[in-house]
């Protein structure tokens, strides 16, 4: 209940509809019970088992003892004998006036007309609790999706991404499915039940009182079937996210699976998965299949006793007649149908229980990197940006040692150094993506914890060695730093990325669609494409990671002149693999295991003779 109650906000907007569910499943709960006995005086007439009576009666009302047991008893006693007797002298009176074959007519248009009330209030139920339930399906699912994508990078470096979609998609809809199911059980079927019991007492306390006795035995034994379901359905929830996380990685890495002829190894790991989720959900299936029948039988057995016992009573005692006896039966089995719903409800509710604790995990992460209540706004960058004693290390692994540098507004900066030296981390630290574990970075002297998330981001532009775009088409991927961006605006900025002489010869141009991550464009088309997206934000502050290394010597060509046209009046921060791209910066920053070993010009550090003069050797002889 503890999981159901932190999905309640879910429901709240669609309270209205709740409500409504509620009213109509009281009224259908009510009719339920008198659709049964609505038949009791239909049999008499049939038998001709009414007690004449040609008085009207009068309700004496509630008499108060001042035992509440005994006065209990009396009120139903005097209730039940009240419409016993309202209803003899009502057929007698009608049949004397006119006529047996009339009295019948008056019963089944009642009997009908309760049937009618009965299922047109099952359908409005219905009707209501769908727009509550896809109400809460999308509103969840968005809330999981905002979730998702403001919470920390290096959330996502511990998870699968499959597992989180798979916590999207299927999760949240077993929560709808399964867990809303609650909003039913807790109206419907107990009142149904409630009701049928009360109509039982009414017509024999003796009889009812009996099969008390054997409801609880027959609840136990329910119970035994859904021990561990809860437990299963983790499992097999868990097991769904990675066979989606083995095909989103298969599908990402296609290329390379099938370069290395590796089919039947990722086959092979799809397979075995979808073999454990097979075995589970049979496991789990096969409870849930056996928890109707099971109901069902022990409903069975309880009523097969009842026929033994009340045919006592008709037959032998005659203390019950006939037509009372035959609704009784009925209303004992209308206790089957939301007995065997709430059995099935209540394994489903385990199912869902474990969906829910997996779409919670989500939305209650504590997202670490976010901004200060009043933080800072700034949209324009003047003199300087100072990184000053960092130290970080991802999880046990130390990047960054006591490391200072200072940016002046207008300079070009370039990162050097072997890999791992933590030349990216850099720009994971400037851009928020991960917080320091000491020291301060400041932009223009305000501390970028202080400042605004969005705003900070705002004043760069980055440009990755990974070309990420989206599949959309070139104006789409391109304006997603400015979505208000006209066409002349986006060319413009394709000129300056070097990159509209391809664009234009495209089918339909700047509205071609790229394919999945830009899978139509060759390698240093989707760069250039990158660095115009950057250009059209045209923030002051742009940060170059690695952004020509993945390319060939020609891609280089077109992307470094494109690089050159972006950071000209530009602070730029570059993170270099090829050296021979940043030898025109303003100072070149030579890092080895986090740590700064040399900084200048180039030729100041060529003159040195250092490390950066072995690693322009070492890329002079490659």
């Amino acid at each position: 209940m503890s999981n159901f109650k932190k999905i309640v906000p879910f429901i709240i907007p669609y309270k209205k509809y709740a409500y409504a569910n509620i009213f109509f499943n009281v009224l259908y709960a009510l009719f339920g019970t008198l659709s049964f006995v609505s038949l009791i005086p239909m049999m008499q007439v049939l038998f001709d088992q009414t007690k004449k009576n040609l008085i009207k009666p009068i309700y004496e009302g509630f008499i108060n003892t001042g035992h509440f047991v005994e006065d209990t008893k009396l009120f139903f006693e005097s209730t039940k004998l009240f419409f016993e007797n309202y209803l003899s002298y009502y057929i007698t009176n009608t049949t004397q006036t006119f006529g047996v074959g009339y009295t019948l007519s008056i019963m089944v248009v009642v009997i009908i007309s309760v049937f009618l009330l009965k299922n047109l209030s099952d359908y409005l139920a219905m009707f209501f609790i769908t727009f509550l339930r896809n109400g809460v399906l999308r509103d969840m699912r968005n809330a999981m999706y905002k979730k998702t994508i403001n919470l920390p990078i290096s959330f996502f470096s511990e998870k699968r991404k499959g597992d989180t979609i798979s916590r999207i998609s299927a999760d949240v809809n077993e929560v709808q499915n399964s867990f809303l199911s609650i909003l039913e059980i807790a109206v419907k079927e107990p009142l149904t039940i409630i009701f049928t019991i009360i109509a039982m007492l009414m017509i024999s306390s003796k009889l009812t009182l009996f099969v008390f006795v054997f409801i609880p035995i027959s609840g136990y034994v329910i119970s035994l079937i859904g021990k561990q379901l809860k437990k299963k359905s983790t499992r097999a929830q868990n097991e769904q996210g990675i066979f989606l996380s083995t095909i989103e990685e298969t599908l990402g890495g296609l290329k390379v699976v099938k370069g290395y002829n590796s089919e039947n190894y990722f086959n092979k790991i799809f397979q075995e998965s979808t073999e454990r989720f097979f075995v589970l959900s049979n496991s789990i299936g096969n409870r849930q299949n056996l928890a109707s029948p099971a109901s069902e039988f022990m409903g069975i057995m309880v009523i097969a006793i009842l026929l033994w016992y009340g045919g006592h009573m008709v037959l032998i005692e005659k203390t019950l007649n006939g037509a009372s006896f035959i609704a009784y039966m009925g209303l004992a089995y209308n206790i089957l149908t939301p007995a065997k719903a709430i059995s099935k409800a209540s394994y489903a509710i385990k199912r869902g229980n474990a969906a829910a604790e997996r779409v919670l995990e989500i939305l209650e992460q504590e997202n670490t990197i976010t901004s200060k209540i009043d933080a800072v706004e700034k949209s324009t960058f003047h003199s300087e940006i100072v990184l000053q004693n960092i130290n970080f290390k991802y999880e046990e692994e130390t990047v960054l040692k006591n490391f200072s540098l200072e940016v002046k507004k207008g300079q070009t900066v370039a990162l050097v150094g072997q890999s791992g030296s933590g030349k990216s981390t850099i720009a994971n630290l400037l851009t928020r993506f991960y917080d320091v574990n000491d020291g301060t970075i400041t932009i223009d002297a305000v501390n970028i914890k202080d400042l605004n998330l969005q705003s900070l981001r705002g004043l760069m532009g980055l440009v990755t060695q990974d070309s990420i775009l989206f599949n959309d088409t070139i104006k789409a991927n391109i304006s997603l730093g400015k979505l208000d961006a006209t066409d002349d605006e986006i060319i413009e900025a394709l000129k300056i990325a070097n990159a509209y002489e391809f664009v234009q010869n495209l089918p339909l141009g700047i509205y071609t669609n790229i394919g999945d991550s830009g899978n139509k464009l060759s390698g240093g088309q989707k760069q250039r494409l990158s660095i115009a997206r950057a250009v059209l934000k045209n923030p002051p502050i742009m940060i170059l990671d690695e952004a020509t290394s993945a390319l060939d010597t020609e891609s280089e060509k077109f992307v470094q002149v494109a690089l050159e046209n972006m950071m000209q009046n530009r602070t730029s921060i570059v993170i270099a693999h090829r050296l021979s791209t940043i030898q025109k910066a303003d100072k070149i920053v030579v890092m080895q295991k986090g740590e700064i070993v040399e900084q200048g010009t180039h030729e100041e550090l060529i003159a040195l003779n250092g490390t950066y003069t072995k690693l322009v050797t070492m890329q002079s002889f490659e």
